[in-house]
C-alpha cells in the first residue's frame, strides 16, 4: 500500500471536496430557461407576505398578482439572460420560436370554432418609429373586439358576440427623469401594473351585508342600461386604458350600452387611441380646450342611454360596483348616486380601502372636505348615505334629470366648483344626491392639478364658485365672500340664464338647504364668534401632525384652507380645528399647560374667550396666549402687547 504524506492528503482532500461542490452546482442550477418553464408556485405564501398593500396589513393581493409578480421576476432573468448570449444564438433562437408558433397555429387550426375560451393578446413592443407618450406604447397589435365600435345604433346586444379578450400589456422600459411631471401621479408605477390587476374587495371586507347580493338574483329585473363618460386632457395613457378596462371587466355587460370617451383636446391626438376598438369605446375629440365640464355635457348629449354615468379617467371599479347605483335610480329617477371611494396611491398605485360611513361636506370657502354621516342607530350599514355634497368626479344620474336639472353651468371655467352648483340645485329643486355604501370604486387622488387653468388655478376657481354663490346661495353668499375674499372680485359673466332655470324649477332658498340638508354648518355670527386662521403677523397657529394629543405650533402662514391651519371660534367657548377631513378636535391645554390637540368636549381645558382686544383667553386659567418660539399660555398683560394679539383671517 502506498503511502500519502500529510501534504499529498490534504491536497487530495481539497480536490475531493471541490468536485463534490461541481457536481452540486450542475445538479441544482439550471439555466434561466429551464428555471422560467420548471418554476412550481411552491413559495407563493411566503411572496403574497411581501406584497401587502400600504396601510392594511389585513389585506393582501391575490394569487394572480402574486403570481404575477413571480413572473416578472422571472421574465427579467431571462431577459438578462438572453441578453448576454452571442447574436448569432439569439437570431436562431427567434426563428426557431417563429417556426414554432406558426407550425402550432397549422396544428389548431381546425379547433378554433369549438375553442371559444378566454384569449390572451401580447402587445409587441412598438417599432423604433413609434410616437412615445409618457413612456406607454402608443401602437398596440391587439384584436379589435368590436369593429364597430366607433358607432353602433342602440340598442347592442346584452352580451359581446365574441369571447373577452385579456390584455397583457407590455411597456417599454424607457423612463422619464421625472415620472410625476406630466400628471402629478407617478406614472412609472402606472406602467409597471397589468392593465387587469386584481383589486381588494374593499365592499366584502367593510360591509358583510353587501357580500350577500348576487347580480342578477338579487336585484329588480329592470335596472336601466347606463352609458358610461369618461373625460380626459394628457391623462397617462397606461391609467386611461387601465380606467376603461375595470368597466368592462367588473360590470355586467348587458347594463352599459356604451363608453364614451371625450378627449379634451390633448397634446397628442393619438392620446385615446389606447382604448380605441375595445369593446362599446366610442371616442369624441374636442378641437380645442373647453375643460372637464363642456367636456361631460358633450358626453352626455351624446349618449342614448336612461342613465348616465360619470367616471374620472384615473379610476378602477371594483367588483359589483355598478348595479347598486342603478338599484338606488331606479326608486327615484331625481337621485343622483354616488359609490363610495376608494384611494389609489399616487405614489406606488397601491389600491386602499376609504373608512365607510363618510358623506361630503364643505366649508363657507366653498372647500370640499370628508366627514362622519351623522349616527342613526335605526340605519343600515348599506343604506345610501344622503350627502349634501358629492365630490363630483364619479356618479350615476338619470338622462332624464340631468337634462331637466339644467345639465352644467356651462358659464364656468375648466374644473372646480361644478360638483357645488350640482349639489345645490340637486337639492334645493327637488332631487337628492346620496353616497351608495354597496358601490366602490378606486380613484388617483392628487396634491395639485397637473394642467394649466385660463389665468391660474385660483381665478378659475374663484369665478366658478362665485357663479354659484350669486344663483344659489341668497344673502349666505356674503359669507361666502367674506370667507373667500379674493371671489369678490371675480369676473362671473352672465348668470341670468341659471336664475331663469331656478325659477322655472321652482327651487327651494338656501336657508332651507341650511335647515333641511345641512343643518351641520355653523353659521357665521350665529353659530360662532370667528373662524380661518387664528394668525400674528406672518405666523398662524398649526395644528402640528393633526391628531388627539399632538402639539399646537406656531408656523408661517398658508395659502387659504390649508387643513392645519383653518379654526373655528364656536359659540361653546372652543376652537375646533376645520382640516376638511371630519376630525373632531379642539384647541385645549396639557397638565403643564402646553397647548395640544384634544377631542372636542365642554371640558374647561378647552375652553376660551375671545376679547375685544382680540386676546385669545383661557377661561379656567385666566391666562393669554401669548406667542414666542412656540404658542404658550402667560399671565395676560397690556392690551397693547402684540404677542398677545390674534386675529382671524375670516
Amino acid at each position: 500500500m502506498v503511502s500519502l504524506s500529510r501534504k499529498s492528503r490534504a491536497i487530495l482532500l481539497a480536490f475531493l471536496v471541490i468536485w463534490c461542490c461541481v457536481i452540486l452546482y450542475l445538479m441544482y442550477m439550471p439555466l434561466p430557461e429551464a428555471h422560467l418553464s420548471s418554476k412550481k408556485y411552491d413559495d407563493l405564501e411566503d411572496l403574497k407576505r411581501q406584497v401587502q398593500l400600504e396601510g392594511d396589513d389585513d389585506l393582501l393581493l391575490n394569487d394572480e398578482i402574486a403570481k404575477d409578480q413571480l413572473r416578472e421576476r422571472e421574465l427579467e432573468m431571462l431577459e438578462i439572460y438572453e441578453h448576454n448570449l452571442p447574436r448569432e444564438y439569439r437570431e436562431a433562437r427567434a426563428n426557431q420560436v417563429v417556426k414554432d408558433e406558426t407550425a402550432k397555429s397549422n396544428e389548431n387550426g381546425n379547433d378554433t370554432d369549438q375553442k371559444k375560451e378566454e384569449v390572451v393578446e401580447h402587445h409587441p413592443t412598438p417599432p423604433p418609429d413609434a410616437e412615445i407618450v409618457d413612456n406607454f406604447d402608443i401602437k398596440h397589435d391587439f384584436k379589435v373586439i368590436d369593429e364597430k365600435a366607433e358607432w353602433v345604433a342602440l340598442p347592442r346586444p346584452s352580451k359581446p358576440s365574441v369571447p373577452r379578450f385579456t390584455y397583457i400589456e407590455e411597456v417599454s422600459s424607457r423612463k422619464s427623469n421625472d415620472p410625476y411631471k406630466m400628471n402629478n401621479f407617478n406614472v412609472a408605477a402606472s406602467d409597471k401594473l397589468p392593465s387587469n390587476r386584481a383589486v381588494p374587495d374593499t365592499l366584502r371586507s367593510h360591509l358583510c351585508s353587501c357580500k350577500r347580493r348576487k347580480y342578477p338574483e338579487d336585484y329588480p329585473n329592470n335596472l336601466p342600461t347606463t352609458t358610461i363618460i369618461f373625460t380626459f386632457h394628457n391623462e397617462a395613457r397606461s391609467t386611461l386604458y387601465r380606467s376603461v378596462r375595470s368597466v368592462l371587466d367588473r360590470s355586467p355587460p348587458e347594463l352599459i350600452d356604451e363608453i364614451i370617451l371625450v378627449d379634451d383636446a390633448s397634446t397628442y391626438p393619438e392620446q385615446g387611441k389606447i382604448v380605441e376598438g375595445m369593446e362599446k369605446v366610442r371616442i369624441l375629440r374636442n378641437e380645442q380646450r373647453e375643460g372637464l365640464i363642456r367636456s361631460r355635457v358633450r358626453g352626455a348629449n351624446a349618449a342614448q342611454s336612461p342613465v348616465l354615468t360619470f367616471l374620472d379617467s384615473h379610476i378602477e371599479c371594483n367588483v359589483d360596483w355598478l348595479p347598486p347605483l342603478l338599484e338606488r335610480i331606479v326608486e327615484n329617477y331625481r337621485i343622483v348616486a354616488s359609490p363610495t371611494i376608494d384611494v389609489i396611491n399616487m405614489d406606488n398605485f397601491h389600491y386602499l380601502a376609504s373608512t365607510s360611513g363618510l358623506r361630503g361636506g364643505f366649508t363657507w370657502s366653498m372647500q370640499f372636505q370628508w366627514e362622519m354621516a351623522p349616527f342613526d342607530p335605526t340605519a343600515n350599514p348599506t343604506d345610501p348615505i344622503p350627502t349634501p355634497m358629492i365630490a363630483g368626479g364619479l356618479f350615476s344620474i338619470t338622462k332624464q334629470w340631468f337634462d331637466e336639472s339644467g345639465q352644467y353651468d356651462l358659464g364656468m371655467d375648466v374644473w372646480g366648483g361644478e360638483n357645488f352648483e350640482i349639489s345645490f340645485r340637486t337639492w334645493m329643486c327637488g332631487g337628492r344626491m346620496e353616497i351608495i355604501p354597496c358601490s366602490r370604486v378606486g380613484h388617483v387622488f392628487r396634491s395639485r392639478h397637473p394642467y394649466k387653468f385660463p389665468g391660474g388655478n385660483g381665478r378659475t376657481y374663484d369665478r366658478n364658485t362665485a357663479r354659484t354663490a350669486e344663483v344659489w346661495m341668497d344673502d349666505y353668499k356674503e359669507h361666502f365672500y367674506h370667507a373667500r375674499p379674493s371671489a369678490s372680485f371675480a369676473h362671473v359673466g352672465s348668470i341670468e340664464e341659471r336664475v331663469q332655470l331656478r325659477n322655472k324649477l321652482q327651487c327651494k332658498s338656501f336657508e332651507w338647504f341650511l335647515k333641511n340638508i345641512y343643518p351641520e354648518l355653523n353659521i357665521p355670527g350665529k353659530d360662532m364668534v370667528a373662524f380661518g386662521q387664528i394668525q400674528q403677523g406672518y405666523k398662524c397657529l398649526d395644528a402640528g401632525s393633526g391628531h388627539a394629543g399632538s402639539f399646537v405650533l406656531l408656523k408661517p402662514c398658508l395659502p387659504q384652507d390649508s387643513n392645519s391651519q383653518e379654526w373655528l371660534f364656536r359659540n361653546d367657548n372652543t376652537i375646533k380645528l376645520q382640516d376638511g377631513h371630519g376630525t373632531n378636535l379642539c384647541l385645549g391645554i396639557s397638565e403643564t399647560q402646553v397647548l395640544i390637540l384634544k377631542t372636542c368636549s365642554t371640558d374647561p381645558v378647552m375652553q376660551w374667550h375671545y376679547t375685544l382686544s382680540k386676546q385669545i383667553q383661557h377661561t379656567s386659567t385666566n391666562l393669554c396666549l401669548t406667542s414666542s418660539l412656540k404658542p404658550r399660555l402667560s399671565r395676560c398683560g397690556s392690551t397693547d402687547n402684540q404677542k398677545e394679539r390674534w386675529a382671524f383671517t375670516k
